[in-house]
């Protein structure tokens, strides 16, 4: 048998990345083989063996055929009669599709070295367009390498256009849309995946939330980039600065201003009580996406408050309190972080205020700690009983929470 480093670990070694996970591809070999060579089995649907020491995947190599529309409209072929070629020929992009023989050479028949020298997205085959996740992954790859230069060839776009054109992407689940989204979320430039999907026309499949708030104008003296969707595509990126890898923050850096798009077309390009607007979409794209529960109910907060952090200098120590109490702060001081994460993102994520100040942030993190050391043990002592403690609780944190210096430079 013949062992191969094949996709992620082959084209990161080439771009002088770290190299988190390792792949291989085994020629020539039965199931029998690799069981008896100790490997232990997992795959369900093609043979893919679990090394026995260092517990990295090993797949027989394998061809495929699509049997239907879809993410699972395929049946995979594998016996030793399968080349290292044929298993390269099925992979999305051609800097995917390069193999490392155990011997150090490589075997790249689709051109990947030299994309990866160009900086070029393109796909293997016209087979690209038979799975939809592709596209999704493919703009994924555009978030991640932009920095470095990438971007997708034409006639790929073009084949991505055509799997929108022809319902392919319609069949994608939302559970596919949701895990490449959360990957692209925590990528370097999360805008380019918004960006690419627009291009190609899977936005406004996919995200018509989104889709929607690109030519909405917003009041220039705010927001010099004027269109919302820039301004989410300049919010994405601050957020991947200000949390790198952090996917929570980037959502809801993305859904904190769906409501925008429903402002009504005689008040604009103002946008009163857009974050009200804004929580049912926030719901609906988080209940279609199926996204988990942190990520849905952390979205609607920011979309409902995050004009009350803007203003927190302004707030009664009432408003702030119900604001902490809101987000559950006070028990788990990590919700603010993110709020707060997100919130400084909108507020950097604007044409010139990249480097912006938010000096709020660092006055409602006072404010929580001012609140949470009120505890209830003195009014217990005092002989108060049942709600009425609660009620003494609540004043004595607003009192702290007014104590709390509030004369910070913006």
């Amino acid at each position: 048998m013949d062992i191969y480093l094949v996709g992620g670990a082959v084209r990161d070694q080439l771009l002088g990345r770290p190299v988190v996970d390792r792949d291989w591809v085994v020629v020539g070999a039965t199931p029998e083989e690799m069981l008896s060579a100790g490997y232990k089995a997992v795959g369900k649907d093609f043979p893919v063996f679990l090394h026995g020491d260092t517990k990295e995947e090993y797949a027989l190599a394998r061809t495929e055929r699509k049997t239907g529309r879809g993410y699972h409209g395929f049946a995979f072929h594998a016996d030793p009669g399968v080349t290292v070629e044929q298993d390269l020929e099925r992979r999305d992009l051609t800097i995917n599709a390069i193999a490392q023989h155990e011997d150090g050479r490589l075997v790249d028949p689709f051109g990947g070295v030299a994309d990866i020298a160009s900086r070029t997205l393109r796909h293997v085959s016209a087979a690209f367009i038979e799975d939809p996740v592709r596209l999704l992954r493919v703009a994924r790859f555009a978030a991640r390498y932009a920095p470095l230069g990438f971007r997708v060839a034409d006639e790929t776009m073009a084949l991505m256009r055509r799997m929108v054109d022809d319902g392919e992407i319609d069949h994608l689940v939302p559970e596919r849309v949701w895990a490449e989204t959360r990957k692209a979320l925590a990528e370097p430039a999360p805008s380019v995946f918004l960006r690419v999907l627009r291009e190609s026309g899977a936005l406004r499949v996919l995200f018509p939330e989104v889709d929607a708030l690109y030519g909405v104008p917003q009041r220039p003296e705010f927001h010099p980039e004027v269109d919302t969707g820039i301004h989410i595509e300049l919010v994405l990126d601050a957020a991947a600065r200000l949390a790198p890898g952090d996917a929570l923050v980037g959502w809801c850096a993305l859904t904190h201003d769906l409501g925008k798009a429903l402002t009504p077309a005689d008040v604009l390009p103002r946008h009163i009580m857009h974050e009200q607007r804004g929580i049912e979409p926030v719901r609906a794209i988080s209940a279609r996406l199926k996204v988990p529960f942190e990520y849905a109910s952390m979205a609607e907060l920011v979309c409902k408050h995050h004009l009350n952090a803007h203003m927190a200098f302004e707030l009664k120590p009432t408003t702030i309190l119900r604001l902490l109490d809101a987000l559950g702060a006070l028990r788990r001081p990590e919700r603010l972080e993110t709020f707060l994460l997100a919130c400084m993102a909108d507020k950097q994520g604007r044409l010139g205020s990249e480097d912006a100040p938010y000096p709020q942030a660092d006055f409602l993190r006072d404010c929580r700690k001012a609140a949470a050391a009120i505890t209830s043990q003195p009014f217990v002592d005092q002989g108060l009983h049942g709600p009425a403690i609660g009620e003494a609780m609540k004043k004595a944190q607003a009192q702290a929470i007014a104590a709390v210096p509030r004369n910070r430079s913006l």
